[in-house]
């Protein structure tokens, strides 16, 4: 029995099936009693659903911790802490305290996790990032502070915090029994258990919310369990205990100092709610609620399996792949960032208002110097991985010596062959098959200039071939996928308008159709949603162009458009004869249809 009662999946289960109960039957007390969040303008909800689901989360966490877990002074400290932001959102459900308030309930919170251990003889409960105890003091206030607020922030949608909360818990729990730390993780596993079980009526379409005292809870909970990757176990580098905790909870980190900075530059309050979080820009690119928490639980995993690859990489191969993560993160958050969650007016008003607005706004148009940066680092990144890849441990030999007096000439050598076959020419988001042929040149042309500098200054003495040849295939890599990311976007992402566009067909399935049907799918504010093409051609007879069918161009013209509740045929083909063309119009006729003519705007005929 006690070995059972000490297995890390039982107490999880255990948890979980708590957390049903509870989580139940505070549901119904809450409906009962009048516990209702009711639908908001800046809230995605549609109807009246029950509050205080954080209740349940706290009171299954509490009794696994009173009931399986060994008590330990830390545990009691985060226990103890964590129960009391509880009562401060608690507090807060019922009668909507001010943020100031809050702030000081979170402060003394933090104060008691961290000083507490040291009335028992324990070291204080802190993030070992410097040498100095009084700077860790104050840099772990920040932590707790800043990751209880940015789960509070990210209880936006049905399922999204107590979701990535469950990952983020889970991965600290993964990286707590590598170190031996099997107190400390059944403490995270009951948690987790709780949190599941939540889910289990939180999952769009929710029945119940967590509220303040929930997202306080598992907010302060979460940010002082990762304190406990600090204390004890085996040793780690610094630079895994800097960039762990980052790691393990990085969607509410990235989430929040994303709204927060985009907030700012629109002259809106930080701490006001708002259809402005990741989330809720997902949402406006076209895909559901759910898909859009399913998609940000993918981010949490991925941020997580790194973690828990650097705790057993060295230092330079953690740092590429943080590298390499941050590159997507960046790109992800500049793609993010121009999705229009605001109105019109409200632009101009922040233009007018806001001179760091305006300014960001002026150079984002002028994106070289940032191209120039990205392509700096993917040039370091392909020349690493090219090198680890034909000599694995080279960091202990002298390749790694070859490599940092290499690295400075691939930059400068490739950056300028870049410049000169026009790389940074192209915009990212009409990039074709020509630009990834101009890539190709830039890369072949920085990589033989490199290689003949070298050849000059170290007559190539030591360096491998093969080395330059992998560096050559990662950096195209690099370089295509991160200009083709934004298209890449647009293609896996569904069409924002999700059927309230005008349903259009496409006149000429060549060239000038393929034209028209990119122009169209680059500008939604157009409000087309194209539905197929139609050819004369008969060999294009049931092709597909972009996911699009082609009709015969045989087919009668006014049946296919009642068929497919056409509204609009626009042409692409400029040498229609006016026989065709006149048959084309009547056609558009009898079906109700409007015809237009896609010339550099799409007219009237």
């Amino acid at each position: 029995m006690d070995r059972l009662t000490t297995n890390p999946v039982f107490v999880a289960l255990v948890g979980l099936l708590l957390s049903v109960i509870l989580t139940y039957a505070v549901r119904g007390l809450s409906r009962k009693y009048g516990f209702i969040a009711k639908p908001k303008s800046d809230r995605w909800h549609k109807k009246p659903t029950a509050l205080m689901g954080g209740v349940a989360i706290f009171l299954a966490t509490v009794l696994v911790f009173l009931l399986f877990v060994p008590q330990t002074i830390n545990s009691w400290v985060i226990i103890l802490g964590s129960a009391f932001l509880f009562l401060v959102g608690l507090v807060d459900d019922v009668l909507s305290i001010k943020p100031y308030q809050k702030l000081i309930g979170q402060m003394i919170g933090v104060a008691f996790v961290i000083g507490a251990p040291a009335v028992f003889g324990e070291p204080l409960l802190v993030l070992n990032w410097t040498g100095s105890e009084l700077i860790n003091i104050w840099l772990t206030s920040f932590w707790i502070i800043g990751i209880t607020n940015a789960i509070n922030l990210l209880d936006n949608m049905d399922g999204l915090a107590a979701g990535i909360s469950a990952i983020a818990a889970f991965t600290l729990a993964m990286i707590l029994g590598g170190l031996g730390n099997e107190v400390e993780i059944l403490l995270i596993c009951g948690f987790i258990g709780a949190l599941l079980g939540f889910l289990v009526f939180n999952m769009n379409p929710a029945s119940i919310f967590m509220g303040d005292s929930g997202s306080m809870f598992v907010g302060f909970f979460l940010a002082s369990s990762v304190l406990l990757n600090q204390v004890g176990g085996k040793s780690r580098g610094v630079f895994t205990v800097l960039a762990v905790p980052a790691l393990i909870l990085f969607v509410p980190i990235f989430d929040t100092t994303f709204v927060t900075i985009l907030r700012k530059l629109w002259g809106r309050k930080a701490s006001v709610g708002g259809r402005d979080h990741t989330s809720h820009r997902l949402v406006a690119l076209g895909l559901s609620e759910r898909s859009a928490v399913w998609m940000l639980y993918a981010f949490a995993i991925l941020a997580g399996s790194i973690s828990l690859s650097i705790t057993n990489l060295p230092v330079t191969q953690s740092l590429a792949l943080i590298a390499a993560f941050s590159i997507v993160l960046v790109i992800i958050g500049v793609y993010l960032a121009k999705v229009k969650v605001y109105k019109e007016q409200d632009e101009e008003k922040a233009v007018q208002e806001n001179a760091a607005h305006a300014f960001l706004l002026d150079i984002s148009h002028k994106r070289r110097v940032f191209e120039v940066m990205l392509d700096a680092v993917l040039i370091t990144l392909a020349y690493y991985s090219a090198y680890l890849i034909s000599f694995p441990d080279f960091e202990q030999t002298a390749n790694w010596d070859l490599f940092v007096r290499s690295l400075p000439i691939l930059i400068v050598m490739k950056l300028g062959a870049f410049l000169t076959v026009g790389v940074y020419r192209g915009i990212w988001r009409y990039t074709s098959v020509k630009d990834f042929v101009t890539f190709a040149q830039g890369v072949i042309l920085g990589s033989m200039l490199s290689i003949l500098t070298i050849l000059l200054l170290f007559r190539f003495s030591g360096f491998s071939r093969a080395v330059f040849i992998l560096d050559g295939v990662f950096l195209l890599i690099a370089l295509a996928g991160s200009r083709m990311a934004f298209k890449l976007f647009r293609q896996l992402l569904p069409n924002p308008m999700n059927g309230d566009g005008r349903h259009v067909l496409i006149y000429g399935a060549g060239d000038g159709g393929e034209m028209v049907l990119r122009e169209l799918e680059n500008n939604p504010e157009w409000r087309y949603k194209p539905v197929g093409f139609i050819d004369d051609d008969p060999l294009k007879k049931d092709k597909v162009i972009h996911g699009l069918r082609v009709y015969p161009g045989n087919r009668s013209l006014a049946k296919l458009c009642m068929e497919k509740n056409i509204e609009e045929v626009v042409i692409s083909i400029r040498a229609l004869s006016p026989g065709r063309l006149e048959e084309v119009r009547e056609a558009c006729r009898d079906a109700h249809v409007s015809l237009k003519r896609a010339l550099i705007k799409i007219e009237s005929l």
